[in-house]
């Protein structure tokens, strides 16, 4: 305090008053800015959180409509503009587009006989069986285009009134070999993939085989015929009992399978169905019009089963097909029916 005290004469005494801290002026400025501060954050942070809630009810309410299967099936409907006639009043009917994915002998002729029994259905055959159709992934393209702008003229096409159109793809005609272009191609155009399979590969390497032999023997009257419509034709047909290779019967199966899997893993990000021939009845047929979005018709065919009954009968080595199976995984094909 010395320092506080002044003279100026011998008389007066002045005392200044203590100058005040300026370590408590800033002390008091810096707890005033910090109070003001945190109120100020807090506003901000109430106005975020009211603004942030507002955008993710507003994401919510756009996003649920995502969700209606309607919406979802709009890719897949199509209202497609021939080139070569006009589709007149049915040109506001969508279309779905499909291919049966299949290998030979697997009942696919059968099965789109089915699907074609329906009015509205027009499933154009094998149409990649002719090699020029699939020299190339252009050439595929093209024939693609021609086929779902309803351009392909068979006699399964219903024309203007086709509520589905397609045909039935044989793994070993092209489909494999470009599996990615033609997985793009469909999930581009929103074309359906209808699976078909067998599930007992003995079977079909007993119609393979006969069906391979009838080409050259065409024993009905001089004619080859893949599917008959008659149970004498079929009885006719059934009479040649095929010599299966058993030596190589357990690779050959394994192979089968193995191109079953490899196209369910290539085309599993398209839309699909997966139906086995031996599954086929009233009940799968309704799924398989649900899954094209046709209305429920009774569907039919004409055509009879041609090597039915047991294995036994069918083919000619069956001794030593049996010694080959039995204790593998395939035994059962050797006790199934159908």
């Amino acid at each position: 305090m010395a320092e506080d005290i002044c003279f100026f004469n011998k008389e007066t005494l002045i005392i200044k008053p203590p100058k005040k801290s300026p370590l408590l002026l800033r002390m008091t400025v810096l707890v005033f800015a910090m109070v003001f501060g945190v109120y100020i954050c807090s506003i901000c942070l109430k106005q975020l959180s009211i603004q942030t809630m507002t955008r993710f009810q507003s994401i919510k309410v756009i996003a649920r409509p995502c969700h209606d299967t309607k919406l979802l099936e709009i890719p897949y409907k199509h209202y497609p503009m021939p080139e070569t006639f006009s589709r007149a009043e049915c040109a506001r009917n969508p279309v779905r587009f499909f291919a049966i994915l299949s290998m030979q002998r697997s009942g696919s002729g059968w099965f789109e006989s089915l699907l074609n029994s329906h009015k509205n259905v027009s499933s154009n055959g094998e149409i990649f069986s002719v090699r020029s159709r699939r020299e190339n992934i252009s050439s595929i393209v093209q024939t693609l285009d021609k086929v779902y702008n309803l351009d392909w003229f068979s006699s399964a096409s219903k024309n203007e009134c086709s509520a589905a159109t397609g045909f039935k793809w044989m793994l070993n005609q092209g489909l494999m070999e470009h599996h990615k272009e033609v997985v793009q191609y469909f999930n581009r155009r929103g074309v359906s993939a209808i699976f078909l399979f067998r599930r007992n590969l003995l079977r079909r390497m007993v119609s393979v085989l006969a069906n391979s032999y009838d080409r050259y023997a065409k024993l009905l009257n001089g004619t080859h015929k893949s599917h008959v419509h008659s149970e004498e034709e079929a009885d006719t047909l059934k009479k040649y009992k095929p010599t299966i290779n058993s030596t190589k019967l357990i690779t050959d199966l394994k192979e089968m399978e193995l191109t079953t899997s490899k196209a369910l893993e290539y085309f599993n990000s398209t839309r699909h169905i997966v139906l086995f021939y031996e599954d086929i009845n009233r009940t799968k047929l309704k799924e398989v019009q649900e899954f094209l979005s046709l209305p429920q018709m009774e569907l039919t065919s004409r055509q009879v089963k041609i090597h039915n009954g047991p294995l036994s009968d069918l083919i000619k080595n069956w001794d030593d097909v049996k010694k080959t199976l039995i204790g593998t995984p395939y035994e059962d094909f050797l006790r199934s029916d159908y």
